[in-house]
């Protein structure tokens, strides 16, 4: 079971269920312990595949001139960044607020922000259950490989549809669930093998990449998520699978 686990009240940490209220603090430790080398590992785990996952992503959220965005998880500011480059691109610039619960994770995206010279983001340290903005604030919302990591799924969703204004678009990108014959063997025998190890050549953290390597099985399929993006109050649910399922971009709307 993934999120809450009303009854017992633990919630999934890898293939661990751990109290309610240890979880949050266990992903902030993994999370600091890999931030200095967060970027390098997307490259050397995903062969760089990542960077054409956000891409698409962007790309479906099509920024517009003059919108106000939240992205929610993002502290080294990868989806910020391309949102503020495809704004620029169509016209004028976007109102870009990146949220991160973690603030070794933010001071990264400070840092690179800083060397791109992009000056047009804010970066606020805050929670994805209990996000620090009054209702109906934002054109966009999205998420991007970190709604898999917060103890409450459905409260983070719920929150999502608050802060967003009415005809405000929701755009989750997540790992999901392979969904090619063949594909899904050798993905396993990477994702539970091989990026552990690496997790200790190039991060120094072993056990980190082995939890987020858990994590994404213990993820609820597409069609499940999907669900509970509807349960949360979002309308329009639409899904697009990646890579034969490695990732998966939900879309929604506040209507």
């Amino acid at each position: 079971m993934v999120g809450r686990m009303s009854d017992s009240k633990t919630a999934s940490f890898g293939f661990r269920d751990v109290p309610e209220a240890e979880k949050e603090g266990l992903v902030r430790e993994v999370f600091s312990s890999v931030a200095a080398r967060y970027d390098l590992m997307n490259d050397v785990m995903s062969g760089g595949v990542h960077r054409i996952w956000k891409d698409a992503m962007v790309e479906w959220l099509g920024p517009r001139p003059g919108w106000r965005v939240l992205d929610v998880a993002g502290g080294t500011g990868d989806i910020a960044f391309r949102i503020s480059d495809m704004a620029r691109a169509r016209g004028a610039a976007a109102a870009i607020t990146v949220c991160d619960i973690n603030a070794a994770m933010l001071g990264e995206g400070v840092r690179r922000a800083n060397a791109k010279g992009e000056n047009a983001i804010e970066w606020i340290c805050g929670d994805a259950e209990r996000l620090p903005f009054a209702d109906g604030q934002f054109d966009a919302y999205t998420i991007a490989f970190g709604i898999r990591n917060v103890t409450h799924i459905e409260a983070a969703l719920r929150e999502a549809r608050r802060v967003l204004k009415p005809g405000g678009r929701f755009l989750c990108l997540e790992f999901s669930k392979v969904n090619v014959p063949g594909l899904d063997a050798l993905y396993d025998a990477y994702s539970f093998k091989l990026l552990p190890k690496l997790g200790a050549l190039v991060a120094g953290d072993e056990e980190s990449y082995r939890y987020l390597a858990e994590s994404i099985r213990r993820f609820p399929p597409p069609d499940q998520f999907a669900r509970m993006i509807a349960d949360a109050g979002l309308e329009q649910v639409k899904i697009r699978t990646l890579s034969g399922g490695i990732a998966a971009m939900h879309s929604a709307w506040r209507i």
